[in-house]
């Protein structure tokens, strides 16, 4: 597994409001559409509300792989056709924690 991290970007209004990881996305991409390619993954699940991703979910889907999308309870969700939004809480969260120091690796 390789961690991908990004800068971060800190808005005018810092630390009111926070810093967000830029870039991670396209990050997402590289990885998410080459891998369906290989035929890697059955299924490719993605958990982001960004309508930007939607082309991405369209390639993998015309390469063959079944698109899932997910998000969490309460918040809003990216539309896909053909695929439910599986919506997750923090039980969900708490059941595919990874308690890996990838910083040790």
């Amino acid at each position: 597994m390789v961690v991908v991290c990004r800068q971060l970007r800190y808005p005018k209004a810092w630390p009111a409001e926070p810093a967000q990881e830029k870039g991670i996305d396209v990050a997402l991409t590289v990885d998410f559409v080459p891998l369906a390619c290989e035929d890697a993954y059955d299924v490719g699940t993605l958990l982001s509300p960004d309508t930007d991703l939607v082309p991405v979910l369209e390639t993998v889907r015309d390469l063959g792989a079944h698109v899932e999308v997910a998000s969490w309870k309460g918040t809003s969700r990216l539309r896909f056709p053909d695929s439910q939004c599986h919506y997750l809480d923090a039980e969900d969260h708490g059941a595919c924690r990874d308690h890996t120091d990838y910083t040790a690796i």
